[in-house]
């Protein structure tokens, strides 16, 4: 009986190497016409736009896809991305196509502009209300919202009633912005007496955000193109850092004025250096590099 179970064994271990060696082996070109499918796909779902530069980049992020689920081609991927119920393949589409490049403190003198010019507007403004609203629209991980909620409770006291929405479209960095946990080598950017105070040692190498700092903060799933955005009140704050790189120009600027329309009287938008307003129709009034206000 031993002996059978020993080739039994044999016989799947080699079974499987077979698979994963052929899975290896096997190349599958992306056609021209079907790199059209997916750049049409993912501006009619997303509003992501794929110049024909990027054919190279969806091959190279796709490619394991297709052979981890052994499709024979990508159209048969395409076809399936139109066809998935679970929803489970559009998630992992969107991960695969969105690049969630951030850090804490990540292009500082944003941070350092809210402490000396935004916040003391905020508290003369709101001071009565003590009521401040701020949404990150394109939260990534999460070390944007969390730099942001420590600023705030750094400069505001216990009796401000401060709300920040962060929403992303991908639920695979949402969850990791949820869980708040993060090595040290991403924390090794932040202030000492920040890990001190609003950060917990869980192990050797990772440390989580505080409860305090956590709950402050909701994280939502949210398609930037959609018609409607989950907000109850108009916010003052927006910040919509190295998102609109994935958007056309007409996108953009039906996203920018969607943005303007849900805000305050007086409230600032803050976008990525790289990113500009100076083409787009819009009432937003430039204050500085990547810094615009609704006046």
């Amino acid at each position: 009986m031993e002996i059978l179970l020993s080739w039994i064994k044999k016989i799947i271990l080699t079974n499987n190497i077979y698979k994963t060696v052929k899975k290896a082996v096997i190349i599958i070109e992306l056609s021209r016409s079907e790199f059209n499918l997916i750049r049409d796909f993912a501006k009619q779902k997303f509003g992501i736009s794929l110049s024909d530069e990027k054919m190279s980049l969806v091959f190279s992020r796709l490619n394991s896809v297709i052979r981890d689920k052994e499709f024979k081609s990508f159209e048969d991927y395409y076809e399936y991305l139109k066809t998935d119920m679970d929803k489970d393949a559009m998630k992992q589409f969107i991960d695969r196509l969105t690049t969630n490049h951030t850090f804490f403190m990540r292009e500082a003198n944003h941070f350092d502009y809210l402490k000396t010019e935004v916040f003391p507007y905020f508290k003369q403004k709101y001071g009565t209300k003590k009521d401040i609203r701020i949404w990150c629209a394109g939260c990534s991980s999460g070390e944007e919202a969390y730099t942001l909620q420590i600023l705030l409770a750094e400069y505001f006291d216990s009796s401000w009633n401060i709300d920040l929405l962060a929403t992303d479209i991908s639920t695979k960095v949402l969850k990791k912005a949820s869980d708040g946990i993060y090595d040290i080598e991403k924390v090794s950017t932040l202030p000492p007496e920040w890990l001190e105070k609003y950060f917990k040692k869980i192990n050797d190498i990772d440390y989580e955000v505080s409860e305090k700092i956590r709950k402050h903060i909701i994280f939502r799933y949210l398609n930037l193109i959609s018609d409607k955005y989950p907000l109850k009140n108009k916010v003052q704050v927006i910040f919509c850092r190295n998102v609109m790189i994935y958007f056309d120009n007409d996108t953009k600027e039906k996203i920018v004025n969607k943005f303007y329309n849900l805000m305050e009287d007086g409230g600032y938008l803050f976008i990525g250096h790289s990113e500009s307003l100076s083409t787009f129709k819009t009432d937003y009034k430039y204050i500085m590099p990547a810094v615009y206000r609704k006046i």
